[in-house]
């Protein structure tokens, strides 16, 4: 037998078959029930899920929503479960990130004095902050609302993909009044840069800022119109007032009150357009998407926007509690990447400048691709084909506008340069494993060829030198050179694809960098100096060998090791047998859990020494597959699925990383896991409803039906493909790209003879 390395060295170069994986949004919603009943958007806003209750709309750049706090951890995305006041209510929040941005355009309404500083969670009554409480709190997809006890308002609003609308029901009081504040943010006033504020006419406000947070330099701009014309308007810098006939102020530290009488329940609303670009075109947003002052009409088409959406999966079976998990899941799996381009077609971009759009395409922004490549993009070629181009292209003009090349954390027309590798790569390469069309791969080669063969990015000097980063010259080495390897295996593919057949060979090559710092003794991915030597001391559990950094991106050895997502078949050959690897995979779920020294606050969700809570180990469960015990996967996937999220606001067991952890639920309970993303190819799990119906596009669908005794049946006995009995642990996305069918037979016990032998396992990085 050919080794796997040699095999895979001598791979040449071979043509992809194309198969469209467009298509059109599904009409018609599946099954009788309405799936909007099923999303709770509190899921995720406690313990460190960091996730947000504003109404919006699928992929829709505007979050209209509250706001709990700007500061801290826990509140990257502006609101957590455990307050008990609100600070006000702002147009865009970012779902489940680990670091926060965002938080524009706060408004607030109140009675009384007006104050133009927050004041604090502890005397909210210090400012314009009111306290809540969750009984009088609701959110539904699109829709959220609350009563601001303090004033005693309702506050009500719901959203297009560029505006928001909000509805406020007031108290009778001469002293009503809004408060507009551009200095609010994630992270505090400290982080404007400038801004600028201007009252047009006596219902119209517009403005906008440049803000230094984790985007340096992000540009966002509103127009803001009222219902009822505000009797007065008082533009404030720091808090003081500027002059009763002052219409128009800059600064760094600008708020608006805008003051009104009103009767016994009367209603002001509000709705605000936002853009990148501009004023005028936050002004042409907002009047093309939200022309009238029908509230109920822009709820109900938000409803129904993600009725539609969410409806393209419609699943039969589970309890309760598994539906409602599943779709929030989905739900929180359509919040990014999210719009950031005007109606007119204009965005700003990664070089901040505006360009135009061709004529029906769209710029999108919040491409968490550390997270999201895994199994959020995998999902959306499935439940959002008709999207996929777009975003590719996206992607794609990043790489030639940002001074930084391919993209890696891009928000807001910035790129943040968060987290390590460069996985815009693998989204690419997988929407051309995948055959989507209407995408210029030979112009998305040059950057990625430029990133993988000629930048010094990061260590990727080191990379191509050494074979491997050295822990004494680049931090979080280890994990680089792990995602390092699979980011030149992804960008092979596109080289091959395209007849590079040198570049793909070198790439090829270095793929398989990362062997170069796996200990045979020892059994572990560890870290190694520059000289060659290992650094030391070594200990698994911990994320480095040194005070100085992490050798490891949020994850230890343990995790870490297994990172090399494309070559399964390497560790195979680096542990010695089949027998050893399955054996290091159930020490990893069953050795007890420990991590010294410094823990990483994105390490939770521990089963032993996986940690789900953060994403370096959401392939992992499926690694039996490509081993021959099938079962062991389908086991710990169950596990996963049934004790790592609950129907309850702490129910994330870590961030959820603009929808990356929500992906992997939805991906998992439906039987199957893109192991390899870029590869185009799924691995079997364990469904976990009894059917699932995926409206793929164009009228296809994908029925994955699931026959068993007792939901006590999580092991495969057997499956059938399109009709014919399939003995493979693995299907490719050509196979149901036109629609097709998977059964299941489950059963109680496992049966160790499915996927046992070698030419049912997923194929080789080579092949």
């Amino acid at each position: 037998m050919i080794a796997w390395r040699t095999r895979l060295l001598l791979c040449g170069a071979v043509g992809l078959l194309l198969i469209s994986g467009a298509g059109l949004p599904a009409s018609q919603a599946l099954g009788a029930d309405d799936v909007l009943r099923y999303v709770n958007p509190f899921i995720g806003t406690g313990g460190h899920g960091h996730t947000h209750p504003a109404a919006s709309v699928p992929f829709g750049m505007v979050a209209v929503g509250p706001d709990t706090f700007n500061e801290g951890w826990d509140w990257c995305s502006g609101y957590h479960d455990s307050d008990s006041s609100i600070m006000g209510f702002s147009h865009t929040h970012l779902s489940g990130t680990g670091i926060g941005d965002m938080l524009d355009v706060l408004i607030m309404p109140g009675t009384g004095p007006i104050r133009t500083k927050p004041g604090t969670r502890e005397q909210p009554e210090e400012g314009y902050r009111s306290r809540f409480s969750h009984g009088e709190e609701k959110a539904e997809p699109g829709y959220y609302s609350v009563m601001l006890k303090d004033y005693g308002i309702r506050a009500e609003m719901t959203a297009t993909e560029r505006a928001g609308i909000h509805r406020y029901t007031f108290p009778a009081s001469d002293s009503s009044h809004f408060v507009v504040d551009l200095s609010h943010g994630y992270g505090g006033p400290g982080r404007v840069a400038s801004s600028s504020l201007r009252v047009v006419d006596s219902a119209t406000l517009v403005g906008g800022r440049t803000v230094n947070g984790w985007a340096k330099g992000r540009q966002i701009y509103f127009a803001m119109k009222f219902s009822k014309p505000f009797r007065e308007a008082t533009l404030y810098s720091g808090g003081k007032a500027l002059g009763p006939e002052l219409r128009e102020a800059s600064g760094r530290s600008l708020q608006c009150a805008l003051r009104y009488a009103t009767a016994e329940g009367e209603t002001i609303q509000v709705k605000v357009g936002i853009s990148g670009v501009s004023i005028e075109g936050a002004m042409r947003n907002l009047d093309q998407e939200i022309a009238g002052w029908d509230f109920e009409a822009v709820r109900a088409a938000a409803r129904e926007s993600w009725r539609r959406h969410l409806s393209r999966v419609a699943i039969q079976g589970g309890t309760p509690k598994q539906r409602e998990i599943f779709y929030t899941a989905l739900y929180h799996s359509l919040l990014a990447p999210s719009l950031f381009d005007d109606v007119d077609g204009q965005y700003r971009g990664m070089d901040g400048r505006v360009h135009q759009l061709p004529a029906g395409a769209h710029n999108y922004s919040t491409f968490s691709l550390w997270d999201t490549y895994r199994a959020e993009h995998p999902l959306l070629t499935l439940i959002a084909a008709e999207r996929v181009p777009d975003m590719v292209n996206c992607l794609i003009r990043m790489s030639e506008e940002s001074p930084a090349g391919m993209p890696v954390w891009p928000l807001q027309g910035v790129e943040t340069g968060t987290m390590t590798g460069y996985h815009s790569v693998s989204v690419i390469a997988e929407a051309l494993a995948k055959g989507f069309r209407g995408i210029d791969y030979a112009r998305a080669y040059g950057p990625m060829r430029k990133r993988a063969l000629e930048d010094d990015f990061r260590g990727l000097g080191f990379f191509r030198r050494l074979g491997f980063i050295p822990s004494d010259r680049v931090a979080e080495s280890a994990t680089r050179t792990l995602e390092y390897s699979y980011d030149a295996w992804a960008v092979a593919q596109v080289a091959r694809a395209l007849g590079k057949t040198d570049d793909y060979r070198l790439l090829l090559a270095q793929s398989l960098n990362f062997e170069n710092l796996f200990d045979r003794t020892s059994g572990f991915i560890r870290p190694r100096l520059e000289a060659g030597a290992w650094a030391e001391p070594f200990d698994p559990t911990a994320t480095g060998t040194s005070q100085k950094w992490r050798d490891f991106t949020e994850s230890n050895s343990w995790q870490g090791t297994w990172a090399a997502q494309h070559a399964p078949e390497a560790y195979i050959e680096l542990l010695g047998s089949r027998e050893a690897f399955i054996r290091k995979l159930d020490q990893l779920f069953e050795v007890k859990t420990e991590i010294k020294g410094e823990v990483p606050l994105d390490m939770t969700g521990l089963i032993g020494m996986y940690a789900h809570g953060n994403e370096p180990s959401h392939h992992v469960a499926y690694l039996y597959d490509y081993a021959g015990a099938a079962h062991k996967s389908q086991q710990r996937v169950r596990q996963i699925l049934d004790t790592q999220y609950d129907n309850q606001p702490d129910g994330l067991s870590g961030n959820e990383d603009c929808g990356q952890m929500s992906a992997w639920y939805v991906m998992s309970a439906l039987g199957f896991y893109a192991v390899n993303p870029a590869s185009g190819r799924y691995v079997f799990g364990s469904p976990l409803f009894d059917e699932a119906v995926i409206e793929l596009g164009a009228g296809k669908r994908l029925v994955i039906r699931a026959k068993r005794a007792s939901a006590s049946d999580v092991y495969i006995q057997s499956v059938k493909l399109n009709g014919k009995l399939y003995e493979k642990v693995w299907f490719h996305h050509r196979d149901i790209a036109s629609g097709g069918r998977l059964e299941f037979v489950m059963g109680s016990r496992p049966n160790q003879s499915f996927g046992a032998s070698p030419a049912t396992w997923p194929p080789s990085a080579a092949e």
